[in-house]
């Protein structure tokens, strides 16, 4: 009988353990082929509209290879999408991209997540998000497309608002203290380097991580309409082209209950 009981408590711990399992990461990009992506080409660049006339979203977005491997390019010469055709809840992703060598306005693009609606509502190119800026030198910032909207706990400075753990949480949409907010820690590694975003969103909480580093908590996110706040915690995910070579080495995502504690 004690051998029995013994028996049944392994299979309970061995039930629970199997439940405890971390889910496996899901490619985004297999490696070979932009296949299960959508992509659109919006707004021209200024100064650069006989490249949007010229362009075509096989030249846009393209897989290459470098030192043997396959990165996704993205070649920045006029407003494009890159887009999930699967929309996404309660998930974990990671990107890991760099700057290539080509510039025609600025090295700017975005990982924009919960992404709805039609390619084009959002500054004549992209589907309605809230955006983890790529910029170079912004890399991490909140910007709300839109009517998006988010509370964050900031630092008020002259030129804007800088996320602080210990800051006033303040609300943020074109109808409150506007559309962006700063970084709040400088992790992005030197041009030319491959650069890790980790992107946390369980619920209406949002987190994005530079390099290791938490730089922006966003919390309560939606949309604003007609003066009311409607939750906004799911959506595709759109990667920008605007006005820079980029290359993508890998972007993978795997469903999570709970953002970690050490991110927050």
């Amino acid at each position: 009988m004690k051998k029995y009981y013994l028996f049944i408590l392994t299979v309970f711990f061995l039930a629970a353990q199997s439940c405890q399992v971390e889910k496996p990461w899901q490619p985004l990009f297999n490696g070979e082929s932009l296949e299960n992506w959508d992509t659109y080409l919006g707004t021209p660049l200024d100064g650069f509209e006989n490249l949007a006339q010229a362009a075509t979203t096989e030249k846009v977005f393209s897989v290459v290879e470098e030192n043997g491997e396959k990165l996704i390019r993205i070649s920045g010469e006029v407003n494009g999408s890159l887009a999930t055709r699967d929309t996404f809840a309660n998930y974990h992703l990671q990107l890991v991209f760099k700057w290539g060598e080509d510039v025609y306005t600025r090295r700017n693009s975005g990982l924009l997540y919960h992404s709805f609606g039609d390619f084009g509502e959002a500054l004549g190119t992209w589907m309605v998000n809230i955006e983890c800026q790529l910029m170079h030198d912004r890399l991490g910032d909140t910007y709300l497309m839109n009517n998006t909207y988010c509370e964050t706990a900031v630092k008020e400075l002259e030129d804007g608002f800088l996320y602080a753990k210990d800051g006033e949480v303040k609300k943020f949409s074109e109808d409150h203290n506007g559309k962006g907010i700063k970084k709040g820690v400088d992790a992005e590694n030197p041009l030319g380097e491959w650069n890790t975003v980790d992107l946390y969103c369980v619920g209406r909480t949002a987190v994005h991580v530079v390099n290791g580093q938490t730089v922006m908590v966003n919390t309560n996110t939606g949309i604003v309409e007609g003066g009311a706040i409607v939750p906004l915690s799911s959506g595709k995910i759109q990667l920008q082209s605007e006005g820079a070579e980029m290359f993508v080495k890998s972007i993978q995502v795997k469903p999570i209950k709970e953002i970690p504690a050490e991110v927050l």
